[in-house]
């Protein structure tokens, strides 16, 4: 049976309100040992411990032990629900009902990233059910917040089974026509939140996807979508990571940072990645409906061995670049402007519905 232990992560002031309020935090324990706590801040998944094959838990998720940590490293996004869209917007501009938007160009003032300014990573968010495996969080997004049209009201179900799958239902209704994008962006070393570079080189990774979205130096997409097999952004079966990224750190992003085009059915939910940390014996997999999956490597963090200022994370861990993985289920970036992607565009009385399922475990120690 899972238990839902609640207490108070902080406090913070809360952006759409100017008030401060607590932050709570729920951690979802099962008896087997596996747990995951989210906070009301950011909807921010803030740990996830795993057992390896010896039995030996380790927190794998990357995060902060306060609310200072998360403000001070707010662009880093750990384990934030981020939206109304998210990943980027060209411009910070798209033409809805044959009309021009322009969202807040929040990112080199050049374009829209993850929602804006304040985007749903930095509201604190309503508690509105607490259940037998999980909690259920809601925020409303009013018309006009950081340009976009139409009021929002979304609502997150987290939830935790026996058999080590965790699952987020992102659910959202618009009382006008807008663009809905909502995704998690967590991080992961399945070697232990803090383990650093030389374990993430360690893991072996899988993507059920045959092309990538075709994107410039900014990462902003052209429009095209670019083949995989036969280059280094093929992990079609398990792949060495390190061996990938050795393929790819020359590259202007130094690492992977793509949106994998994954074949899924929106009304079903499937295998379309894996992740294994063999020394470990630790494993990820992601089950979605939604047809996107942005493969990120933390090239964004320091790197410690050319002197960048450190990453402190929980208990004085040092996140440093490729120390962790992403993979952030999402319709495409930039959709609203280019037609051929999946659209993000909802009409009032639609229901945007995003289920997304990862599922852990351990693999027995090969003799």
């Amino acid at each position: 049976m899972v238990r839902v232990i609640e207490d108070v992560f902080g406090i913070a002031v809360n952006p759409m309100t100017q008030k401060t309020e607590h932050v709570r935090r729920f951690t979802l324990c099962s008896e087997k040992g596996m747990s995951v706590s989210i906070l009301t801040l950011g909807a921010i998944i803030q740990s996830v411990k795993v057992a390896d094959f010896n039995g030996k838990l380790e927190d794998v998720c990357l995060g902060y032990d306060d609310v200072a940590g998360y403000y001070r490293n707010q662009k880093s996004y750990f384990g934030a629900t981020v939206g109304r869209v998210a990943n980027r917007i060209s411009r910070g501009h798209f033409k809805l009902c044959g009309k021009d938007v322009n969202v807040s160009r929040n990112f080199k003032d050049r374009y829209h990233l993850n929602g804006g300014f304040v985007g749903f990573d930095s509201v604190i968010w309503d508690v509105v059910g607490i259940h037998k495996d999980g909690v259920t969080m809601q925020h409303v997004s009013p018309d006009g917040h950081e340009g976009y049209p139409g009021e929002v009201t979304v609502n997150i179900n987290f939830s935790l089974n026996e058999t080590g799958c965790f699952g987020m239902r992102i659910e959202a209704r618009a009382k006008a026509t807008t663009c809905i994008n909502i995704s998690n962006q967590n991080y992961f070393n399945l070697a232990g939140h803090g383990t650093g570079k030389d374990t993430l080189y360690q893991h072996m990774v899988m993507i059920r996807a045959n092309s990538i979205v075709d994107s410039d130096k900014e990462q902003i997409p052209t429009g095209k979508l670019m083949p995989v097999r036969n280059t280094p952004y093929d992990f079609s079966t398990l792949t060495n990571l390190g061996k990938r990224l050795n393929q790819v750190y020359r590259c202007p992003i130094c690492g992977f940072d793509n949106n994998y085009c994954v074949d899924v059915d929106p009304n079903q939910v499937k295998l379309v990645a894996r992740a294994v940390h063999p020394c470990s014996g630790r494993f990820m997999e992601v089950h979605t409906n939604q047809p996107g999956l942005q493969f990120c490597t933390a090239n964004n963090l320091p790197d410690e061995e050319r002197d960048e200022i450190p990453n402190i994370g929980k208990n004085g861990a040092h996140y440093v670049q490729h120390g962790g993985f992403s993979m952030q289920t999402q319709k495409y970036p930039d959709a609203v402007n280019n037609s051929d992607f999946p659209t993000t565009i909802i009409n009032p009385g639609q229901l945007y519905d995003h289920q997304v399922v990862y599922r852990f475990g351990a693999c027995p120690k090969r003799v």
